[in-house]
Parts: C-alpha cells; sequence; structure tokens
C-alpha cells in the first residue's frame, strides 16, 4: 500500500497544523540608511521602497517598524565628507553615533546593529586602508582602524557590532578591543561568508560606496568555493563571533545548510539588494505573484537553515503576516 501524502494537505487547517517552517516578525531584521544633513528621506531609483534617510526620518522609520512588530535594524550610515581612511567614523560625534544616540532616545526597545566597514566613509571606495603599492586593501592596518571603529559604536549605544569589510582576523581583533574597553557583552555578528557576488549593485547605489577602481575580490569570497565558505564561518566561530552570516542569501541557500551543518551558533542571512530589486521589477511589470513569491523566497531562506533574515521587504513581510 502506498502512502498518502495528500491526507494532511486537505484544508487549511491541517496545512498549518503540520508546516515544519513558519515565518515571523522576530525573524527579520531590517537595513536602514542614514546620510548627513536635512532632508527628511530620498527613494533609491533601483531600490523602489528603499531610502536614504535623515536622523530625523531614521527615529520616524523606527517607530513605523515597532508598529509592525520589527525590533531590530542592520544600520548603515552615509557621511558628508569623506577621505582615504574614512576618518569620520572613528570620532565620537560620527553620524551612525548621532542616529544611534536619537534612536536610543526615542525607541530604547529598537536592537540596533551597526555595520562597521569602511567603503562608506572612504573616498576610494573600499573597506579600510589602502596598500599604495599593491593598490589593495592593507589587511592589518584596518583591523587597527576597525578596532576604533567598534569601539565609537559601542559608546554610542549600538547592540550589536556587523564587521562586513572581510578582513582577516577582524573578530579576534573586536573581541580583544571591545572586552578591554569593558563591552564584554556586546555580541559580534560576522559577516563570515561574504561572496564577491554580482547582487551588490543597488546597495552600491544606496549606499553610495561604489569602489572608484578595481573590485573587492581579493577580500572577499571567491563565489564558487563552497568548502572554503564553511571554514571562513568556522574560523570566524573560533575567533569570537556570536553570529555567523552568510551573504548573499538566494544563490547560496546551499552554504546556508552546510554551515548549518557544521556550528550550533546563530545564522544570519542576508536577502541583498539585487535580489529584492529584481522581484520588485518582476512584480512592477506583472511576472509574478510578488507578495506569494517573497514570502517563499523568504521562507527558502529559513528553511535551509537561517535564524535571522535581513531583508529589504522586512516590512512587507510583516505586513503581510498581521494580515493572516
Amino acid at each position: 500500500m502506498f502512502k498518502r501524502f495528500r491526507r494532511l494537505r486537505t484544508n487549511d487547517t491541517i496545512r498549518n497544523l503540520t508546516r515544519e517552517t513558519v515565518l515571523t516578525p522576530n525573524d527579520f531584521m531590517y537595513p536602514l540608511f542614514v546620510k548627513e544633513g536635512k532632508f527628511e528621506k530620498f527613494e533609491i531609483a533601483s531600490m523602489p521602497g528603499v531610502f536614504q534617510m535623515d536622523i530625523d526620518a531614521v527615529v520616524q522609520e523606527c517607530g513605523d517598524m515597532i508598529n509592525l512588530g520589527l525590533t531590530s535594524v542592520l544600520l548603515f550610515a552615509i557621511p558628508e565628507v569623506k577621505d582615504s581612511v574614512g576618518s569620520e567614523c572613528l570620532c565620537d560625534h560620527s553620524l551612525i553615533s548621532r542616529t544611534i544616540k536619537a534612536i536610543k532616545a526615542k525607541y530604547p526597545q529598537m536592537y540596533i546593529v551597526t555595520d562597521l566597514c569602511f567603503c562608506e566613509y572612504t573616498d576610494h571606495g573600499h573597506c579600510g586602508i589602502m596598500d599604495p603599492k599593491t593598490q589593495s586593501v592593507d589587511n592589518d592596518a584596518t583591523l587597527e582602524i576597525s578596532a576604533q571603529q567598534a569601539i565609537v559604536h559601542a559608546k554610542a549605544g549600538a547592540d550589536m557590532i556587523a564587521p562586513s569589510g572581510m578582513m582577516d582576523g577582524i573578530i579576534e581583533v573586536l573581541r580583544e578591543a571591545l572586552d578591554k574597553e569593558g563591552f564584554i557583552n556586546l555580541p559580534i555578528m560576522s559577516y563570515s561568508t561574504k561572496f564577491a557576488s554580482a547582487f551588490y549593485g543597488p546597495f552600491r547605489d544606496v549606499a553610495e560606496s561604489t569602489p572608484s577602481f578595481g573590485d573587492r575580490r581579493t577580500y572577499q569570497m571567491d563565489v564558487g568555493n563552497r568548502l572554503e565558505a564553511i571554514e571562513e564561518s568556522l574560523e570566524d566561530e573560533r575567533q569570537g563571533a556570536d553570529i555567523l552570516m552568510v551573504k548573499p542569501a538566494l544563490s547560496f541557500l546551499d552554504t546556508i545548510r552546510d554551515i548549518r551543518n557544521n556550528t550550533n551558533l546563530p545564522i544570519a542571512a542576508y536577502n541583498v539588494s539585487g535580489e529584492y530589486a529584481m522581484l520588485k521589477l518582476a512584480g512592477q511589470h506583472g511576472l509574478i505573484d510578488y507578495d506569494r513569491v517573497m514570502m517563499e523566497k523568504l521562507l527558502s531562506m529559513k528553511r535551509a537553515g537561517a535564524n535571522i533574515i535581513i531583508t529589504y521587504h522586512a516590512k512587507e513581510a510583516c505586513k503581510l503576516l498581521k494580515e493572516q
């Protein structure tokens, strides 16, 4: 006698009772982009529904998020002045510091994860100090200023640090620096498996972080390397990371599962700008049922093994979940 799987698919009630993976607002982290100035908000053409915002608009956005059940943000800052070493982000009055304080003053319950990198702050758009001889990022010199930036974020009230520059050894350096300054309970979410992906294009529009020359393939991972991806994440775990990340998410669901099978740490999946923009464009042209495809895509990331989904769809997803 063959098994009748359809017995548990006959109606919504039994399907809901037996569903293995479900999404809730607690699964999502929403990226926010603060830009210096007083202009409220500016929509990014390549990412409909995503904005550069001034500090006041970011605070207002946090209030809207809380009403939807969203309580965590990944915060990026775009300064007015950039230089070769990203000096603006190394001072206590940096844009990201002022934004953290403004959010916490109004919404102390908002959990703020800060992106720690230099591509938004440097005039060359790379993720650290450049070595003039090799025209590539100087790994160890960048580690030193990354530690300085982490302390700035911590003092401002960040709840978690997320270093995205893919410098070797950065988790160990940041952990030691934070502990030395007394921030022993401040967690680190590592961009532990971050590929040199073609899906980042629209992000560089909103973050104003396109490299002025070259690319980032000397420090971001080769998209064809599955075993190295596992090794990168396990090395960051060894150095003291509290959460591991796979970026991008949709093209690397296999990698999320590989890492899930090799660690007990929480895993974040970053559903990146290109993945978001493609769905938006297809939806606008009536090629797909946008809401259903969006939720299916997000569910696939959780099913692959992600505990946290960083996504520009977070507000839309939470609205749909509230309607169910």
